[in-house]
């Protein structure tokens, strides 16, 4: 891909940091069931790496082996819509306000994608029976913003992630290593030629340009599993980052949007990690009623769910727009972040306002 390709896959999204490159989805990238690639969020650590196309399986097997994009497609292939949510999605919402990217509102796309369970390649290599987690390396590498590196030894990061085994070995998981998105084979920024789709989990455990797979018989100690991608909590113990949280986002009217006064339908989208979404709620002021919005299904088991609300405003003026939604497992979300040093898991009500005129 050259470095027009490259800009013109880049040109729907808004831009947060050139280098490594990290862009949220537009607005309009939260309307349909399935968002388009080019709207689609994008999230790396560092620059775009070189990738020799092969993936590696290793580490505590039996049958250690080396697999190319050609033998991948050879599996039975699996297709799912995904949502993937960054977990530092809302920081600027966050006060005070943690170290990390500025993201706002948008890190969070649903795509289409197909390639091959992470279970039928593990059953392959044949876990030994003393394996406990899978090491999940990605090409890409560098020197990371967060730590610094020491100058004398110009030791570079590269980015890797562990799940456990029971999880990673699971089909019902759903885990898979993809190839394709909304399609096509995957563009640069979402991984090519491979990664890894971990479904109901903040996007880090997706590990793009996936190059190795190493089953491990310790638990896995790395930057971005121990030292990042941690809730490090002011008042209890640390944890780590792992499934969505219960989140809801209005995407019709448009924040600051200006409406005419008459019957005016609220429309968005709901996600959880922990289960469907079954309730949400909409208010027009501050300390007003909420009200129970139309809530549609979840079409497919690992993705968002469209909801609606009608709404007729009492008259002219400015109103606040809020919804909050609740899962199956009793998760709701709060009215305020649930803080952390660096900014992680947003999921409080997102609050704007709408003048009607």
């Amino acid at each position: 891909m050259t470095v027009d390709d490259l800009r013109q896959a880049r040109a729907e999204l808004v831009m947060i940091n050139p280098q490594p490159y990290n862009a949220e989805a537009p607005p309009r990238g939260l309307v349909d069931d399935i968002t388009p690639t080019s709207e689609h969020y994008v999230r790396s650590n560092f620059a775009l790496p070189a990738h020799d196309g092969t993936l590696v399986v290793g580490g505590a097997v039996e049958r250690p082996l080396t697999l190319t994009l050609a033998e991948l497609r050879d599996l039975p292939a699996v297709e799912s819509a995904v949502t993937l949510e960054c977990a530092g999605n809302g920081r600027l919402d966050t006060r005070p306000l943690p170290t990390g990217e500025p993201w706002g509102r948008g890190a969070v796309s649903t795509a289409r994608w197909t390639g091959a369970r992470l279970s039928d390649i593990l059953d392959l290599a044949g876990p030994r029976i003393d394996g406990i987690e899978v090491r999940c390396e990605g090409a890409d590498s560098g020197t990371y913003h967060l730590t610094p590196i020491l100058p004398e030894t110009g030791d570079q990061l590269r980015f890797v992630r562990s799940l456990s085994l029971a999880h990673a070995a699971d089909p019902a998981s759903d885990i898979m290593v993809a190839y394709a998105m909304n399609g096509a084979p995957l563009e640069p920024d979402h991984g090519r030629p491979f990664r890894l789709i971990v479904p109901d989990w903040f996007a880090v455990a997706s590990v793009k340009w996936l190059t190795r797979l190493d089953v491990l018989t310790e638990p896995f100690v790395g930057e971005f599993q121990t030292g990042h991608y941690m809730y490090e909590w002011p008042d209890r113990q640390h944890e780590p980052v792992t499934h969505l949280r219960v989140r809801a986002r209005i995407t019709d009217p448009a924040p600051e949007a200006v409406i005419p006064l008459g019957p005016c339908t609220v429309r968005g989208k709901a996600w959880s990690g922990t289960g469907p979404v079954t309730a949400v709620q909409v208010c027009f002021a501050g300390d007003g009623v909420w009200h129970e919005a139309e809530l549609g299904p979840r079409r497919e088991p690992h993705t968002w769910q469209s909801w609606s609300y009608t709404w007729e405003p009492g008259g002219p003026g400015r109103y606040s727009l809020r919804a909050r939604a609740t899962d199956a497992a009793g998760n709701v979300q709060p009215d305020v972040p649930p803080w952390n040093r660096l900014g992680y898991g947003n999921n409080a009500v997102e609050v704007q306002y709408v003048d009607v005129a």
